[in-house]
Order: C-alpha cells, then sequence, then structure tokens
C-alpha cells in the first residue's frame, strides 16, 4: 500500500514543511552530491550520521556502513542526532520521505501553528533517534533519514484526523487500484509493518533500515500532539468555517 494523497485540505500554507523539504533536498545536492558521488555521499553520511555506538561511548572497533565498508567520523557525537535528520541514503530514501511529509505534514501543521510544527518536529526526531539508540546502543551503523520525525507526524495525524481519508495505491500482482482508506486504518497498518518487520530484523540493524526510530517517532507523535497542538486552529480546521477561505492547496494537490 503506498498513500497517492488525503482528502484533508489545507487551511494555512505549510511554511515549514515546504522548508524542511527545501533543506532535505539542499543538504542532498549540496553536502551529499546528489547520490552522484560515492565518496560524498559515504563521507557524509558517516561524518554526520547518528552512531549509536559512538554516542553512547561503546564504540570498540571502525564504525561501518552497511556492507562493511568502514567509517571516517566527523568529530561529532550528539548533535548527529539533529544533523542526520536531514540527511539520506538514496533518491529513493530522499523522495519518499519526503511525500509522506508532504501528505501527512501539512495537515498536523496547520494544527500547529508554523513554530510550534517546527519544535515538534525536532524534538520527535530526537526521541526517534533515541528510541533507534536504545534498541541497538552498540550498532557500528549510521542512522541517517527524516522518517522518525515523519513517523511522529503520522502519529500526530492518526490522532488529530483519524477519519480522514487518505487514497491509497494497492498493486496485486497486475491488479492496480487506488482506495480511499480511513486515516486510522492505513496509519496503524503502517504502524503494524514497523513493529513486525523490526522482529524480524537481525541485530545490528543487518536490514539497514531503524525500524525502532520508525516506532519511537510514531510513539512521540502520539504523545506528544496534545501539547503542541493550537486548540483555535484545530476547532476551525474541524468546523471548516475556513474551507472557502484558505490559502493553503487543497488535498488533492498533494
Amino acid at each position: 500500500m503506498f498513500p497517492l494523497y488525503d482528502d484533508n485540505p489545507t487551511e494555512i500554507f505549510p511554511l515549514v514543511t515546504v522548508l524542511i523539504m527545501g533543506v532535505c533536498i539542499g543538504i542532498w545536492v549540496l553536502a551529499q552530491g546528489g547520490g552522484f558521488s560515492e565518496p560524498t555521499l559515504t563521507g557524509s553520511v558517516c561524518a554526520l550520521g547518528a552512531i549509536p555506538a559512538e554516542i553512547t561511548g561503546r564504540l570498540t572497533g571502525a564504525a561501518s556502513l552497511p556492507g562493511g565498508t568502514p567509517c571516517r567520523f566527523g568529530g561529532l557525537t550528539w548533535p548527529t542526532l539533529i544533523t542526520s535528520m536531514f540527511l539520506h541514503g538514496s533518491w529513493m530514501h530522499l523522495i519518499g520521505n519526503l511525500w509522506f511529509l508532504w501528505i501527512f505534514g501539512n495537515n498536523v501543521e496547520d494544527s500547529m501553528g508554523h513554530g510550534r510544527f517546527l519544535v515538534f518536529y525536532l524534538l520527535a526526531g530526537l526521541a526517534a533517534g533515541g528510541s533507534h539508540i536504545a534498541s541497538d546502543p552498540s550498532s557500528p551503523l549510521p542512522m541517517v533519514g527524516a522518517s522518525g520525525a515523519i513517523s511522529a507526524i503520522m502519529g500526530a495525524y492518526l490522532v488529530l484526523y483519524p477519519k480522514a481519508r487518505v487514497h491509497t495505491l494497492f498493486i496485486i500482482v497486475i491488479v492496480i487500484r487506488v482506495f480511499p482508506l480511513p486515516a486510522w486504518f492505513f496509519l496503524l497498518y503502517w504502524f503494524a509493518l514497523q513493529v513486525v518487520s523490526s522482529s524480524l530484523q537481525l541485530p545490528g540493524g543487518g536490514g539497514g533500515v531503524a525500524f525502532w526510530a520508525h516506532i519511537g517517532g510514531f510513539g512521540a507523535g502520539v504523545a506528544m500532539v496534545k501539547l503542541f497542538q493550537n486548540r483555535v486552529l484545530v476547532r476551525a480546521k474541524r468546523s471548516g468555517q475556513w474551507s472557502s477561505s484558505g490559502s493553503g492547496s487543497g488535498g488533492i494537490l498533494k
């Protein structure tokens, strides 16, 4: 299942969502070489990615990338929990994260306002990174990607808009269909998939995906959303009083 768009129109321009997307794209192109230079890409991941064993002080040998490529450190430890949130490992990694961020992020920003949403995003990303580290504190593999913070946004969306419909692409052998699913069903299915995948993953993150960052981020989003939501914006959005005058893009444009 892959989400295409939701039917939840935005009421204010999602400034922070767009800025985060722009920063991720800019860093991917300027600092990571757009994935076209292997030394540049691996160097950025090693220097600015969050390495659990380095952060916890349990690194006994050299850190490495999946496949065994050794890492050279950039001299950062805890700050990499922030820098890693804006790095990616491939074009598909970047595009997939930004797609989910756009579908769910603009509506969550809608209900928090720009400043609260930015703080929520950063704190939730830290919580996601902490969850990943707690799951495997001796891992020598760098963690990069915005998916932990985006998972928190999805958790917040579940609390705020469980009945919104997410138009989802299904591909079953040669049958391709799009179905409108309740947001609660799609998001809980996605969360369950992360839990199952984490239980099947080899110790040390051998699969290359930080599932516990997704799980921790989602949980943080569910737990934190009520602290960051702007009740005035939420009431206005749910009552539909801005439906004819909202300045943001409608759900169909996602």
